[in-house]
């Protein structure tokens, strides 16, 4: 699948909205899983679009913006194939509204393909946050406590789980946005915040 790569990133266009945003986050997230992990990963961000059927054979996906999204037929199916065939795609919310235009149009496509009640938050005892580094929950991300969004720091995360496993994961704290930077500034973080990222990865590839 991703020929001699454990892994590979791939960000998906869709035709509404504003899919190219936090443009550094990729390499970013893609140095912590070299410097942490045995993952053989591809240092190369692939950009696919979501209408393409290419993207059914990505290991993970991710898919942000601030906008308004509404998606095409050819991009509905392929999203609810991804899901229910077993990929695993995450979404963030870079407005970190709970009722900003991104949330309530991304989740009013999720109800639509999956059902009212799919999307629903995970309990901060929920593998995802042990696959790798131990964290107690979502960590916060610096963009929610500066008061930016709502004003609310979201102490969950939402997911649309299927056979018990997380296929969708759900983000209104803007972690692309708080992973935004050149990876050679990570030395200067007392804390590496894409250490997360990693948990994401290990959990999507099924540890």
């Amino acid at each position: 699948m991703a020929g001699s790569f454990d892994f590979y990133f791939t960000r998906l266009i869709y035709e509404s909205g504003d899919w190219d945003v936090d443009i550094r986050m990729p390499s970013n997230v893609l140095n912590s899983l070299v410097e942490y992990t045995t993952l053989r990963v591809d240092p190369v961000e692939r950009v696919v679009a979501l209408s393409d059927p290419k993207m059914l054979e990505a290991p993970f996906c991710y898919l942000a913006g601030h906008k308004l999204v509404q998606f095409t037929p050819a991009e509905r199916k392929n999203f609810e194939r991804y899901v229910k065939g077993g990929g695993f795609l995450f979404v963030d919310d870079c407005n970190h509204d709970i009722d900003g235009l991104f949330a309530k149009s991304f989740e009013a496509e999720v109800a639509r393909m999956f059902g009212g009640n799919a999307l629903r938050k995970i309990s901060n005892k929920h593998p995802i946050y042990s696959s790798f580094f131990k964290f107690d929950g979502p960590p916060n991300t610096g963009v929610e406590l500066n008061g930016w969004g709502d004003d609310l720091v979201h102490d969950y995360l939402k997911a649309v789980e299927i056979n018990g496993r997380i296929r969708l994961l759900y983000s209104n704290k803007d972690y692309g946005c708080e992973w935004d930077y050149d990876f050679r500034n990570k030395r200067w973080l007392a804390i590496d915040n894409t250490r997360f990222a990693v948990n994401i990865i290990q959990y999507a590839l099924g540890a």
